[in-house]
C-alpha cells in the first residue's frame, strides 16, 4: 500500500540520488520501529538513508555514539549497544518491529571471526524473542552447503542458524561478493588489475560466481521489508552476470583500459595469494585472506524466486564498477568497507582520555596571512592520492613497513579526496576530531609500541595566524620510549616541509 502524504511522505524516496527510487515495491505504513545493526558498515551505512528517505522509523545500533552519526542519519533514533554485550541489547531491541542484522566480525580475522559471528548471532536472536520483534531481515552469503565452504561462507551460514533459532521469523538474503565503490571486492579487484601486467591464473581464478551490485543489495533489502510474503523465508540474489574471477578482470582491465596478459599457474596456495593482494591493494591482510578463501566455493544463485516477489532489473557486472568509477571520479563515495577497519578503532582510546596527557610532543608552527578557510581546505587535502605534500617517500616507506607486517599500511587512502569528516580514514591515520576552520586531530592505527595523534591547527593572531603541527605520543613501555627517539630527528625535515606546503597549496 503506498501512503498518502499525512503517513510516510512520498516524495523524497523518489530522490534519484538514492538506489530505491525506481523499486517496484512502495513503503508501507504499519512496518512499526526498524532497527540497523552494522550501521556503520559498508552496507548499512548506505540502507539507513534509504530506509529514512522512504519514511520508516529508524534505530540505528552504533558501539559508539558520535556526533556526525546525527549528520549522517537526521531523524534516526541512536542507541548504542554490541552484539556480544547481550545486557545492550535489551535497549535496542525495546519497541522494534523489524531488525536488519547486518554485523559480521571478519575483521577479526579467520581465528577470531567464527566464534565471535556465532555468539553475537545466538545473543540478537534470543533478545529480539524476549522483546517481540517480528521480524529478521539478514544479509548472508551465498554457497552450497552441502559442500565444503570456507571459513567465512560457513560462518554466514551458521549465523543464519541461529538467527533462525527461535521463534522470531528470519527472511535471510544470500548474496556473492558486492561490487561497488567502497566495497572491499571491488578495490582488491581494481587495484590488481591496475597494477599486475601480467596475471597469474591458478586453478581458483576459473571458479564461477554471480557478483551483484550494491545498489541491487540495497534494493533487496528494502524490498523484501516491503514484501510481507517474504517472511520467514531465504533468497539467493546476484547480479545479470555468472562470470569466472579471470573473466572479472579481463572485464575489469577492460574498463581501466589496461591490457593485461593472463595466464595458468598451478601454484594455488590461498594464504600466498591472499598476503600477496594484502601488499598490492587497499585491503589488509585480515580482510583479503577471508574473501578470497570462499574464491575456491562456486557462488552463484541457485534460487531465483527472489524475482517473484521482487521483480528488479539487476545491472552487469560491467555497468556496476563503471557506475563504481563514476562515484569515485565524483568524489561521491558514501560508505567504504574502511569505514569499520581495525574493528576496535571505534573504541580506541582518544586523545582527551589519557589522564595524564600524552607522555611526548612535538609541536611546529609557521605564521602565515593566507586565508583561514583556504589554509584549513588544504589541511584536509593531505594523504590518498594527493599524498603528503612533502617527503611522500618516507610516508609511504612507514606505511609499507606496517603492511608487511599485516597492519593497516598507508594504501587505504582516502574515501573521498575533496573533503573530510570524523572517522575517515586517511591511510594509517583516522580522523578523531574535526573542528572547521581551527583544528584537524588524526588518530594513528599502525602497529606501534604506543599510542600516536597528529594535530593540525590554526590559531587566529591577526592579520596573521599560526599554522602547527603537533606529533602527540604515549607509551608506557622502554621500546616506545625508544620508538620515539627514533623517528624524533625524522619530525623536523618532515613537518616543517609539510607545513610550508599547506601554506603554497592553500
Amino acid at each position: 500500500m503506498k501512503p498518502d502524504g499525512n503517513d510516510i511522505h512520498s516524495e523524497p524516496w523518489k530522490d534519484e540520488a538514492l538506489f530505491c527510487h525506481d523499486l517496484p515495491t512502495e513503503p508501507v505504513q504499519d512496518v512499526g520501529l526498524v532497527l540497523v545493526t552494522g550501521a556503520t558498515g559498508y552496507i548499512g551505512g548506505r540502507l539507513v538513508p534509504e530506509l529514512l528517505a522512504r519514511g520508516y522509523r529508524v534505530r540505528v545500533m552504533v558501539r559508539q555514539e558520535h556526533p556526525v552519526h546525527r549528520q549522517l542519519w537526521p531523524g534516526a533514533e541512536i542507541v548504542i549497544a554490541d552484539a556480544l554485550a547481550i545486557e545492550s541489547l535489551e535497549a535496542a531491541l525495546e519497541g522494534v518491529s523489524v531488525a536488519y542484522y547486518l554485523i559480521h566480525s571478519m575483521l577479526l580475522g579467520r581465528k577470531e571471526f567464527v566464534r565471535a559471528d556465532r555468539q553475537a548471532a545466538s545473543n540478537f536472536q534470543r533478545v529480539a524473542e524476549e522483546k517481540g520483534v517480528r521480524r529478521i531481515i539478514y544479509l548472508g552469503g551465498l554457497g552450497d552447503i552441502r559442500g565444503t565452504l570456507s571459513h567465512h561462507l560457513r560462518s554466514r551460514t551458521e549465523v543464519a542458524s541461529e538467527l533462525g533459532g527461535g521463534s522470531v521469523p528470519v527472511t535471510i538474503l544470500r548474496a556473492a561478493i558486492i561490487i561497488g565503490s567502497g566495497s572491499a571486492s571491488y578495490e582488491i579487484l581494481k587495484d590488481l588489475v591496475g597494477k599486475v601486467p601480467i596475471m597469474p591464473v591458478p586453478s581458483f581464478g576459473r571458479t564461477r560466481c554471480q557478483p551483484i551490485a550494491v545498489r541491487d543489495v540495497i534494493k533487496y533489502l528494502v524490498g523484501v521489508l516491503e514484501t510481507p510474503e517474504t517472511n520467514g523465508k531465504t533468497f539467493d540474489i546476484g547480479g545479470d552476470d555468472i562470470l569466472t574471477y579471470e573473466e572479472m578482470a579481463k572485464i575489469m582491465g577492460e574498463v581501466l583500459r589496461k591490457r593485461r596478459f593472463f595466464f595458468p599457474v598451478y601454484f594455488g596456495n590461498l594464504d600466498f595469494y591472499s598476503y600477496l593482494a594484502s601488499l598490492l591493494t587497499p585491503v589488509p591482510a585480515p580482510i583479503t585472506r577471508c574473501l578470497m578463501e570462499g574464491i575456491r566455493n562456486e557462488v552463484i544463485c541457485l534460487d531465483n524466486s527472489i524475482k517473484l516477489h521482487i521483480p528488479l532489473n539487476a545491472i552487469s557486472f560491467r555497468t556496476a564498477i563503471v557506475r563504481a568509477f563514476n562515484r569515485e571520479e565524483q568524489d561521491r563515495v558514501r560508505t567504504r568497507w574502511s569505514d569499520a577497519y581495525p574493528p576496535a578503532h571505534k573504541l580506541a582510546m582518544k586523545l582527551h582520555e589519557l589522564e595524564e596527557g600524552p607522555n611526548y610532543s612535538a609541536r611546529y608552527s609557521i605564521d602565515t596571512g593566507k586565508d583561514i578557510s583556504k589554509l584549513f581546505r588544504s589541511i584536509c587535502r593531505i594523504g590518498g592520492n594527493e599524498g603528503w605534500f612533502h617527503q611522500n617517500w618516507m610516508w609511504r616507506l612507514r606505511g609499507t613497513m606496517d603492511r608487511v607486517l599485516w597492519g593497516v599500511g598507508s594504501a587505504r587512502g582516502r574515501r573521498q579526496s575533496g573533503g573530510l569528516e570524523e572517522n575517515d580514514v586517511i591511510d594509517f591515520w583516522r580522523v578523531e576530531n574535526l573542528q572547521r576552520d581551527r583544528r584537524l586531530l588524526l588518530r594513528s592505527e599502525l602497529r606501534l609500541p604506543g599510542k600516536a595523534w597528529l594535530e593540525f591547527t590554526i590559531e587566529p593572531a591577526g592579520q596573521r595566524h599560526r599554522l602547527s603541527i603537533t606529533a602527540h605520543y604515549y607509551t608506557k613501555r622502554r621500546l616506545g620510549r625508544l620508538y620515539w627517539y627514533i623517528f624524533l630527528p625524522f619530525h623536523d625535515n618532515i613537518f616543517k616541509g609539510l607545513l610550508k606546503q599547506i601554506e603554497e597549496r592553500s
